[in-house]
């Protein structure tokens, strides 16, 4: 733990860190969303149909869901520095083969390996956590979350600038080549620059990472259960491209993507029994003891705060669009007034939480939620768009500093799993933007506005039966000695 003094302006121990990844966190998300502003010169080059271009969106976010499980998994085993550099490296090469691609199949496998990148976020949320004290873990991760975040809104504003001064139809590719690049060069600089812990400080390390650990029986039970939306969005995802969707694939190759699933879920059932299966022998010392409870409530909030940032991002200007009767580029300036509050609301949540308490910044910023979505499906034509303007602005508030909160307890919960927990409540992310998106397919917009609102109340609800992280957390070292990390005043 790096005790210096917290300044945004160092860039040196724990802020050069804390700099330096929220930095590859930015590059992720430029990458990750580099196709979206440039989503019409694409269809246009390629020769893609509406239909096409809309598979493309959904492969986008397909893999992301597994890869924050995996990526988290193999952040606690091999370190945040090793592991954030590959992914950047790695990563750059289905972007590069996006640039270059001359047909719906090329773009598409591409944009499916590039949802890979999306699990960067989980990568970082360990590494901060590793150099900042608990008073201090909140504030820094909301800055890395937030500053990070906010590669998508960049890459929105730069890229079809970029692309016009390269000109001519082929202008996109430089744009998205351009992108790979930087993921290239700053895996280099990221993996040069970065240490996993300050000088003198031990990284735990789970004892297995084909599960996660949990430490009653109970728990046990209450992990298979909460893996079970994971698969059921990816088999969502595959229903959507169906025949019954937008007929990518046939039935035989979705019944096998289902049959899949079903296997991949006993799999892991086998794999949390074999890593678990001591609770059901003897008891775990009360000392070493988490409780999985902590974990569930992260996830449902999560499920609420990104997963309705992502969905209300893809639609937001289409809404604005059709209910004021905005041109489309005006559309999408005045929706981006809801990503630009990542800047400051997703720090903000966590440096109360930082200062008010994990449980009580949580309540209060998950009630806000819930308001501000009931209010967005108050938004109608007879509104002035000012006014509708700051009820998004309003509403983005609550959502993002619910983010920064739910992730400045991620961390206080078990260190040595830190990577994996975050992971999973990082996936329960993807997983609510799925559902929803899929929900707006059927429903419209006032009624998807409450549905996230209802959601909302719901993850109130299981917030009351969070328990504020208090004490120290035990971890063993090499040697059976036991250290104590602090995670409350």
């Amino acid at each position: 733990m790096d005790n210096s003094k917290f300044s945004l302006f160092s860039f040196s121990g724990k802020m050069k860190v804390l700099h330096l990844s929220w930095m590859a966190f930015f590059i992720t998300f430029v990458v990750w969303f580099n196709f979206a502003p440039l989503l019409q010169m694409v269809k246009e080059t390629l020769g893609l149909s509406t239909q096409e271009i809309k598979t493309l969106l959904i492969l986008n976010v397909a893999l992301t869901i597994p890869a924050r499980v995996v990526i988290g998994m193999l952040t606690d085993r091999f370190g945040p520095r090793l592991v954030y550099s590959a992914l950047l490296a790695v990563c750059s090469i289905p972007c590069f083969m996006f640039a270059f691609a001359d047909s719906f199949i090329q773009a598409a496998i591409a944009r499916f390996l590039l949802g890979f990148i999306g699990a960067g976020f989980v990568v970082g949320i360990r590494l901060v956590s590793e150099w900042f004290p608990h008073n201090e873990l909140g504030t820094a991760e909301g800055v890395y979350g937030g500053w990070g975040n906010f590669g998508s809104a960049a890459a929105a504003f730069t890229l079809p600038t970029i692309a016009l001064l390269f000109g001519g139809d082929e202008g996109w590719r430089y744009a998205v080549a351009i992108t790979g690049l930087m993921s290239l060069l700053f895996s280099v600089i990221f993996y040069r620059s970065v240490s996993d812990t300050p000088k003198g400080s031990t990284y735990f390390k789970p004892k297995h990472v084909t599960a996660m650990e949990v430490t009653s029986k109970g728990d046990f039970f209450f992990l298979l259960i909460m893996k079970i939306p994971m698969y059921a969005v990816l088999g969502l995802l595959a229903w959507k491209l169906s025949p019954s969707g937008i007929d990518m694939l046939s039935d035989f190759v979705v019944n096998a993507i289902y049959a899949g699933l079903v296997a991949l879920y006993f799999l892991e059932v086998s794999q949390v029994w074999k890593v678990n299966k001591t609770v059901f022998e003897k008891p775990v010392e009360e000392i070493h003891r988490y409780k999985f409870k902590q974990v569930a409530v992260l996830n449902v909030l999560y499920f609420a705060t990104f997963g309705s940032e992502l969905a209300v991002v893809s639609m937001l200007p289409l809404f604005f669009a059709e209910t004021f009767e905005l041109t489309p580029v005006l559309a999408g300036m005045v929706a981006s007034a809801y990503a630009f509050m990542n800047l400051m609301s997703r720090p903000g949540g966590g440096w109360i939480s930082d200062k008010f308490g994990r449980k009580p910044t949580l309540l209060i910023l998950t009630a806000g939620l819930a308001i501000g979505y009931f209010l967005m499906g108050q938004v109608g034509s007879q509104w002035p768009v000012w006014l509708a303007v700051v009820a998004a602005m309003l509403c983005s508030f609550f959502v993002q500093a619910g983010e920064g909160a739910v992730f400045a307890t991620v961390p206080l919960i078990k260190r040595r799993m830190t990577g994996q927990i975050a992971g999973m409540t990082g996936a329960y992310g993807n997983v609510g933007a799925v559902t929803y998106l899929t929900i707006l397919s059927f429903v419209d917009y006032q009624t998807f506005f409450y549905v996230i609102a209802a959601t909302a109340v719901l993850g109130f609800v299981t917030l009351i039966f969070m328990e504020e992280p208090t004490g120290k957390i035990a971890e063993v070292n090499k040697d059976g000695s036991v250290t104590l990390i602090d995670v409350s005043n």
